[in-house]
């Protein structure tokens, strides 16, 4: 999903920036989520003097003093998919994670209603570290009202083995679990393998089938989707939060106030077996 970011924001920016006469120029440097190197990533660029500066935050917590000392060199500061903690940079663009976790919550349990299944959950949170993680969680938690009950949370700090062993853990510490919740299905495959080891990796239909909500999907949620044992997922489209991004750019060049600031928050859209073929714009199957 990175790069398709950085290929989205490249093209959204040529597209946007010729309409508004603005050429964009781009330094991209990659700290591989070492906040670090992240840190001394960004204070090369301002010592370059550059005019601003869009960092996917590796630690939420760390990156609030890149952002005092861009601020102190006048440069705009924006973070993009990963929010800061405390920090508060010109915007943040990203997904609306609280919101798609509470939808994802609410899809589950329309579902699980209609085939009258009882709602017994394992939820697989991301970090506890992370904001994003920490906004998903309650999201889980704020759409559930009384439909679902969760029978046990398990931290993952989005370590696909904690994904894994924890699924099997928990699947046999409660057999009687009927659902999950991932905070993001790029770890789908370590929960496949921790279900087949369980016995309990089976498409809808199939008496062992475990009914699994999402967010993100990813490139294996969209194989699941349409293979009927993934359930329900929220996008993150990478593609509109992209256009965002590069909108919130466009303003700083013209010296405009950033309309969407602080928190440039995109909705995810619900993604099913039925409408995952034909859902558009959807970066992980296009």
């Amino acid at each position: 999903m990175v790069y398709k970011w950085e290929e989205a924001l490249r093209a959204k920016a040529d597209k946007q920036g010729k309409a508004d006469g603005i050429n964009f120029k781009w330094v991209v440097n990659v700290a591989d989520n070492d906040p670090t190197r992240q840190a001394a990533n960004i204070e090369d660029l301002i010592n370059q003097g550059v005019d601003m500066i869009i960092a996917r935050a590796a630690d939420s917590g760390t990156i609030g003093a890149s952002i005092k000392a861009a601020k102190a060199a006048d440069i705009p500061f924006v973070t993009f998919d990963h929010p800061p903690g405390d920090a508060k940079p010109l915007a943040h663009v990203g997904g609306d994670g609280f919101n798609d976790a509470k939808n994802a919550a609410v899809a589950l349990a329309a579902l699980l209603k209609s085939k009258n299944v009882p709602g017994k959950c394992i939820e697989l949170e991301g970090a506890l570290t992370d904001v994003n993680g920490h906004n998903r969680h309650e999201g889980w938690l704020a759409g559930l009202k009384g439909a679902i009950e969760t029978l046990q949370t398990i931290p993952t700090n989005w370590n696909p083995e904690i994904f894994r062993s924890g699924t099997v853990n928990a699947m046999r510490a409660h057999p009687d679990a009927t659902c999950l919740f991932l905070a993001s299905d790029f770890a789908l495959s370590s929960v496949q393998s921790a279900l087949e080891t369980v016995g309990r990796w089976a498409p809808d239909g199939d008496p062992k089938h475990v009914y699994i909500a999402s967010l993100d999907v990813q490139p294996v949620a969209v194989k699941a989707l349409e293979a009927g044992y993934l359930d329900v997922a929220m996008t993150y489209d990478a593609d509109v939060l992209a256009k965002e991004a590069i909108g919130v750019a466009v303003d700083v060049a013209k010296k405009e106030k950033v309309a969407c600031a602080p928190d440039c928050l995109i909705k995810g859209r619900e993604a099913t077996p039925a409408n995952i073929k034909t859902l558009p714009n959807l970066w992980s199957r296009d």
